[in-house]
């Protein structure tokens, strides 16, 4: 990666091609000129006939020479704005320092040094090690021209983990998770953000050692079935949403105006992590979680300690052994129940992010 300054102040992270890369694509243009070059002298030799002078021939000879290794370069890159063949086919583009296409005179420039100074003259030794001393992979050409050579082609980037998975939506608005420490956030959070990045076994293992620590603070126990990269995200996510709301509660409404203060910020440590830890970050989390708040997932399937299956929960009975009855003395009014939603497999419908 290297940073990229545009025309307008703007840095740029970039991929810069990497050595053994740049070297396919240019064996693929070398052999798809010479290819060229044969055929140009065998059109030499039938317009020339058997009767041309030694002079003639010689002058053809490094017309096409020119044509061939100096043409065909600086032709393509203008016209394809920075591509080759072998640049098209190994995923390169030749851009400018500042980012911006390449023209005719960086392709011409490019070109010439090719085959006077990196290349063909010099066995390809000063190109090799040019391009490996600099420390954005620049050859000579690179250098007079004021280009550089980057990769336009990027590996897929693995789906990201959602803030609060939909399945978890109704059981993350009631949950209390207000006693949740900083630290212990703060480790979910590095988690998630590397998850991809971790084998499947120290996925697992790393998640159930979280979310046994995270159980143990957020109550009601989770649903049966929940993995625990979607029990952690939901915590986390719920948790940030409810922080943002308490600091668009609290502080004034000018603030957030264009070109306003940046005394937000210290209202973001003040409030989101200090007070909002100790109140809930959101109104109403330190109060009762209401009617059924020992049914799981909202789904109306019965009481938390018919979830006993499930890891997380059992870590959360072990931790809070408490049922959770904090459920109003006066009877609420009768309401009319809202359409109940189907439950979720006997796998807990949740596709581990790929």
């Amino acid at each position: 990666m290297s940073d990229l300054v545009t025309g307008e102040a703007v840095v740029l992270e970039l991929r810069l091609a990497r050595p053994a890369t740049r070297a396919l694509a240019f064996f693929i243009d070398i052999l798809l000129q010479l290819v060229c070059f044969g055929i140009l002298m065998i059109l030499v030799a039938l317009v020339t006939g058997d009767g041309a002078s030694g002079s003639l021939i010689g002058g053809l000879v490094i017309a096409c020479l020119v044509l061939t290794f100096v043409g065909y370069n600086t032709t393509i890159e203008t016209l394809t704005r920075g591509k080759s063949i072998g640049k098209y086919a190994m995923g390169l583009r030749v851009v400018r320092d500042d980012g911006g296409p390449v023209g005719f005179r960086q392709a011409l420039v490019r070109a010439l040094c090719g085959v006077f100074v990196d290349f063909f003259l010099t066995s390809g030794c000063v190109g090799f090690f040019t391009a490996m001393l600099s420390p954005r992979g620049k050859r000579v050409g690179d250098i007079l021209a004021g280009t550089v050579v980057l990769r336009e082609r990027a590996p897929k980037a693995a789906d990201p983990i959602p803030d609060v998975p939909p399945a978890l939506l109704p059981w993350a608005s009631r949950a209390e998770m207000s006693r949740l420490p900083d630290d212990l956030a703060l480790s979910v959070r590095s988690y998630l953000s590397r998850y991809h990045e971790l084998s499947p076994e120290a996925r697992t293992a790393l998640g159930n050692q979280l979310a046994g620590a995270v159980v143990t603070y957020v109550s009601p126990p989770p649903p049966a079935g929940v993995p625990a990269w979607a029990y952690l995200a939901a915590v986390l996510g719920e948790r940030r949403k409810r922080a943002f709301a308490q600091l668009h509660q609290t502080a004034p409404a000018g603030q957030w105006s264009g070109g306003g203060s940046m005394q937000a910020s210290g209202d973001v440590r003040a409030q989101g992590l200090g007070q909002g830890v100790g109140q809930g970050l959101g109104p109403g989390a330190g109060q009762g979680l209401g009617p059924g708040a020992g049914q799981g997932f909202g789904m109306g399937s019965g009481s938390a300690s018919t979830h006993a299956h499930s890891p997380l929960e059992s870590a959360s009975q072990a931790a809070d052994p408490t049922p959770h009855s904090d459920a109003p003395t006066e009877p609420a009014p009768p309401q009319s129940s809202p359409p109940q939603s189907s439950p979720p497999p006997s796998s807990g419908g949740f596709a581990p992010p790929r």
